[in-house]
């Protein structure tokens, strides 16, 4: 007589918030690595040219390849985790970023840095939004605003801890040690990971890779961020070597809508979501981030450096007040979204941002340090406000079988839209630097200050799309 084996019972109601809290604990861990990891190389830039006596536009690669790879994988990252289960991809995706920070630890050539700092971006590309659909799917989706500002913290912890950290391995150590600080993290998010994580349950039926739908997606993400990276070198959207990789980008991404329309639920990233109000008004929302959020990250560095003439190390420690704000306004943050919903916290939000954006347009050549924390304070505390409910509402009405489309979708249109808004703000930082006359550093923060009113004018507009973001109605 064959005897079926017996369900485990299901968890009670507070055994499942523990597990799922402790779930969030690990994987909080593993994400801290990658996320140092972008802040702590980009702040040392100038050290790597010195160190392999190459240009910069050769060491650029090292971060291009790197943001390259992230975005070819992201596509796969839901299907990855259907097919394998997330326990097994989190691990896979902490050992190939283990891997590669080893390798570039042990680079003897800028090419071998840029090929080995490439593998990396394979496991840094896949760990956020695995994470994202391991701990929506953890929570059953109830309580999401408080649940990302969970998810939130290493990523407000990146920003203010890399620069600073990044200094200080600049000024003090060698550049090996930018990726050797990568390694203990990488280890210990393992070792917890291996212990903690339940086991996987394996899928009766095996779901078969969308090969062309992955042949389409990930050269059209690809292709679009590597022109988009390109402009800043060209001075604008005008030069050939921008417009042939962003169109054929923009064409392969609409003949995969059309392919993934035909396609339905089992394309690579099911856009038929899209249909979901709160998903679409969300990916329109973090593509507008990438001018009002990574633009102003590009030019307040730069302000410091180029008017202010300070260190990176410096530099890092002024925008720490920053990332105190974004701090300070997110438990509160989530918990109004979940209290009143995601659309009146995100023009709140987007208000205070732009009231902490407006004086910076202000800002000369011997503004007061103090002023300039407060400010600061403010804007962290508006994009905290903003970015959390954002990310929340996009899980808004999906089922679990949904969820990991919805992650890769808000990585790409993150990803999208953190490029499109660097490339978009550098050009007009260029044209107003241009215009200057003399190399006054009074006269150089004019310039600064005109471009800061290009970031007002971006926040106003996000106010649209915040509009039909949901609320809860009583």
């Amino acid at each position: 007589m064959n005897l079926q084996k017996q369900a485990k019972p299901a968890l009670e109601p507070a055994e499942q918030q523990a597990a799922a809290k402790n779930l969030m604990w690990i994987l909080m861990l593993g994400i801290l690595a990658p996320l140092f990891d972008t802040t702590i190389t980009n702040v040392a830039i100038d050290t790597l040219v010195r160190e392999f006596n190459t240009s910069v536009s050769t060491i650029q690669w090292v971060m291009t390849g790197y943001l390259l790879s992230l975005a070819m994988v992201i596509p796969i990252s839901g299907w990855a985790v259907e097919r394998f289960g997330g326990r097994r991809m989190w691990l896979f995706s902490l050992e190939m970023f283990l891997l590669g920070s080893v390798l570039c630890s042990m680079a003897w050539n800028v090419e071998s840095l840029i090929l080995f700092r490439t593998l990396q971006g394979i496991g840094g590309g896949l760990l956020m939004p695995i994470m994202q659909t391991l701990a929506v799917r953890a929570y059953g989706g109830q309580n999401m605003g408080k649940r990302m500002a969970t998810i939130a913290l290493p990523a407000l912890l990146g920003p203010i801890l890399g620069p600073v950290l990044g200094g200080i391995i600049v000024n003090h150590l060698s550049w090996r040690w930018i990726f050797f600080v990568n390694i203990p993290l990488c280890v210990a998010a393992i070792i917890v990971a291996w212990k903690g994580l339940p086991k996987d349950v394996r899928n009766a039926r095996t779901l078969r890779l969308d090969v062309p739908g992955l042949l389409l997606l990930s050269p059209a993400i690809v292709l679009t961020l590597y022109g988009l990276g390109e402009v800043s070198s060209h001075h604008g959207f005008g030069h050939a070597a921008v417009l042939v990789p962003v169109i054929a980008g923009v064409a392969l991404l609409a003949v995969f809508v059309v392919y993934a329309l035909r396609k339905g639920s089992e394309a690579l990233i099911d856009v038929m979501l899209f249909r979901v109000r709160s998903l679409t008004v969300s990916s329109t929302l973090l593509f507008l981030s990438g001018l009002t959020t990574y633009g102003a990250m590009l030019l307040l560095p730069l302000y410091l450096q180029q008017v202010r003439g300070e260190s990176v190390l410096i530099s890092g420690l002024l925008l720490v007040p920053q990332g105190i704000g974004m701090l300070l306004t997110r438990s509160l943050a989530g918990k109004l979204t979940d209290q009143i919903g995601s659309r009146p916290v995100v023009l709140v939000g987007t208000v205070l941002t732009i009231l902490g954006t407006w004086p910076l347009t202000q800002l000369g050549a011997d503004t007061s340090y103090y002023f300039l924390s407060a400010v600061l304070i403010v804007r962290g505390a508006g994009l905290g406000a903003v970015f959390l409910p954002v990310m929340a509402s996009a899980y808004i009405g999906l089922s679990s079988k949904q969820i990991p489309h919805a992650s890769s979708t808000t990585r790409i249109m993150q990803q999208i839209g953190g490029a499109f808004g660097v490339s978009v703000i550098a050009i007009i930082l260029q044209n107003e630097l241009n215009s200057v006359l003399t190399p006054d550093p009074a006269a150089v923060a004019v310039a600064f200050d005109h471009t800061f009113m290009w970031t007002i004018a971006f926040s106003i507009l996000a106010l649209i799309p915040a509009a039909f973001l949901p609320r809860i109605r009583r």
